[in-house]
């Protein structure tokens, strides 16, 4: 059977699923999630750091008018992992293939020291949470990547630091990529321990690794759920755009 060009083109529409994924709010054990799910494959998922003066974007309204300025649209961004007091990626970070700031694997207080601790990175419409000796070992095809910690899970397990009864409870964001290779980006809307936070990914998305971003600056623009933060300076953020 032979179909005419504008139906093939309805068709394909029909059928591809959508470029993006919708942003929603969830309760998982009885706390509340902002959540945004996308597929690398079919968006521009990747990270940003420095304008083109090489300052720090800062947060999402400065990145969001860069874009803009090149009629290009923010449609999603969060805070992507842990920076020093000039905003400056504490681990490693990568843009566009290029290594600008290399991996830290040096014990130390912190979470981000609370080894392992992992990287998020974006290439070769894929994405992937890899623990960081592993990403360092394995050298995915990655575009873009940025590291933190502590991994919330390890092949499917907790972190052997996480404990039910954690009395550290703070408003905590990550990432998880499913089995099906979504990148699953959430933030809670409560305080939570880390037990309960790595939860949501092991147990409402089937997640074998997820990473940690970050805690009490979590912060989240996402227009579809009305989410505009703006509270704390960002270093690194991971962000979805289109033109």
């Amino acid at each position: 059977m032979r179909f005419s060009a504008p139906l093939l083109t309805l068709l394909a529409f029909l059928t591809a699923g959508p470029a993006f994924a919708a942003c929603e709010s969830l309760r998982h054990d009885g706390t509340r999630y902002s959540l945004c799910r996308f597929d690398p494959a079919k968006v521009e998922l990747r990270t940003y750091l420095n304008d083109a003066s090489g300052k720090p974007y800062g947060s999402f309204r400065a990145l969001k008018g860069a874009l803009a300025a090149r009629g290009e649209e923010l449609v999603f961004a969060m805070n992507g992992g842990m920076y020093d007091d000039k905003l400056a990626p504490v681990g490693l970070y990568m843009e566009e293939g290029r290594t600008l700031k290399p991996a830290n694997t040096a014990k130390g207080p912190g979470n981000f020291h609370m080894l392992p601790n992992g990287v998020f990175w974006v290439g070769a419409g894929r994405a992937g949470v890899m623990e960081t000796k592993e990403f360092l070992r394995q050298k995915p095809p990655a575009e873009f990547a940025t590291q933190s910690g502590p991994m919330l899970l390890v092949d499917g397990a907790r972190h052997p630091r996480f404990f039910p009864e954690s009395d550290s409870r703070k408003r905590r964001n990550g990432v998880c990529v499913t089995p099906r290779g979504e990148a699953v980006f959430a933030l809670s809307e409560a305080p939570v321990n880390f037990w309960e936070f790595s939860g949501l990914f092991k147990e409402r998305f089937g997640c074998k690794n997820a990473l940690f971003l970050d805690g009490t600056i979590s912060s989240l623009y996402a227009p579809e759920i009305r989410r505009a933060d703006g509270f704390f300076p960002l270093g690194p953020i991971v962000a979805v755009k289109k033109n």
